[in-house]
This record gives C-alpha cells, structure tokens and sequence, in this order.
C-alpha cells in the first residue's frame, strides 16, 4: 500500500452532517479523485505524485464513512455520496474538476457526470457499474477481493473515528452494492462530457460485457481494459493505470 504524499493542505469540512476528510497537493487544472467502496484515499498513493507532476491541482477525499470521514445512521446511497462531494467542493471553491473514480468512485462520478455535468469536465471510472446485474456472483469471495476486504479491517481501525464499526460499516455496504445503482442505457445516453469506461481485464467484480455496455450506451465513451491486472489496477500496475487516467483527462 502507498503512502499519501506529505501535504499541509488537508483537514475536514462539515458535509451532510457529517465530518468529511479532503487533501489538496500541487498545483494547476483541478482533478479529483474518488476511491472505491471499504476503501480509503491511501490507494491513490501512486497516482497523487504523478499527476502533481505533470501539473495538476489533485483533491481527495475519504467518501462517507471511510477512511477518516464519518457516517451518520442515513443508508449509504450513490446519490447521497455524489451530494457530499457537490457540497466539498462548494466549500472548497471547486466550480468544476476532472473526476478520477474507481470502483464506487467511478459510479459517484457517472452519477455526477449525469445529474450534474456543469460540475465535471471529464470522467475517468474504473471498475463501475450501472447496475448490480453489472457485477460477478460472488466476487467478494475470490482470493484477491476476499484479501482487500480483509485488510480494509485494519485500514478502518486505523483511520476511522468509529474504528470498533467496521463489521456494520461492511453490512452497510454490501446492501448498497446489492441494491444500487439501477441506471438505463436511455440514463447514460444523457452523459454529455467526455468519458473513458476503464477496468483490468481480470476485474474479480465487473464483468467485461458491462464495460462494453457502458461504453456503448454514453455517448463518444472510449473503453480502455488494461492487460493482466484486477479490479485494483491502481495497486498492481501504476504505471499504466497513470498514463491511462493521465490521457482521459488530456483535452
């Protein structure tokens, strides 16, 4: 697992009723990035630098309940996780971004992208889904999915300020993973910005057919599946998962 760059540009917001952790680093055209569900914004570690380099002003954030954010008793919702981040980045001054997402990340900015499109200028999402037909049968349980939610255990004790919650924290996300997002074709066909659908080409959650389905349905969407590696690409090759996103997000 990375580690997070040193910054001072970090802290919290009041969010939806919650406390909402958020880091800035570097400097130029503002992208942010959104981490998948049990996760946290340690696993953008390898792309923060990267993207600094290359001149860009890069956001993070834990998402509700993650990481160090907190969660009130409200079910976990697309919706209700894509309002936090509208109201980040109103408090952050943030008009408009790049959208880095993966997993639940890339399903918040797909929500965004369509309900919000004057937020987000282009959209990069990585091993989402539009619907739960989209996922696997029992993907949690293969080795590598049953390995990171297992770490995520001590991840969450680590970071979170309910660190003795994480076995309600997974039930709770588990039932959204079952029971959201339901989005159409006719839904994605109102995407707008410019999109890359992305995923490994061993992804344990997503199946290939869907990819292509979401390609497909949003308008001038390029697919990009990188080779040999899973639904956590960021981690198994960052080299060309970076260039990947660093191309989405090039005019």
């Amino acid at each position: 697992m990375p580690s997070l760059p040193v910054t001072a540009r970090s802290g919290y917001k009041s969010v939806n009723g919650i406390r909402m952790w958020y880091a800035e680093y570097g400097a130029g055209k503002p992208v942010l990035l959104l981490h998948g569900g049990l996760a946290n914004s340690n696993y953008w570690g390898n792309l923060i630098p990267f993207l600094v380099a290359h001149h860009r002003l890069v956001i993070v954030t834990d998402s509700r309940g993650h990481g160090r954010s907190s969660r009130t008793r409200q079910p976990f919702g697309y919706d209700l996780m894509a309002s936090d981040v509208l109201a980040l980045l109103d408090q952050l001054g943030m008009t408009r971004v790049d959208l880095v997402g993966w997993s639940d990340g890339g399903i918040i900015g797909l929500d965004l992208a369509m309900h919000d499109p004057n937020r987000v200028d282009r959209l990069f999402a990585f091993g989402a889904n539009t619907d739960p037909s989209g996922l696997r049968r029992n993907f949690d349980r293969t080795p590598v999915f049953g390995g990171f939610i297992a770490r995520t255990r001590a991840e969450y004790q680590a970071l979170s300020p309910t660190p003795d919650q994480y076995d309600l924290f997974v039930r709770q996300i588990s039932h959204m993973w079952q029971s959201e997002p339901h989005w159409t074709r006719s839904d994605l066909a109102t995407i707008t910005i410019p999109t890359t659908i992305a995923d490994g080409d061993h992804d344990e959650a997503i199946r290939q057919a869907h990819d292509r389905f979401m390609a497909t349905a949003i308008p001038g969407a390029k697919l990009v599946i990188l080779p040999e590696v899973s639904h956590f690409a960021m981690l198994q090759a960052p080299g060309p998962f970076n260039q990947a996103v660093l191309e989405a997000i090039t005019p």
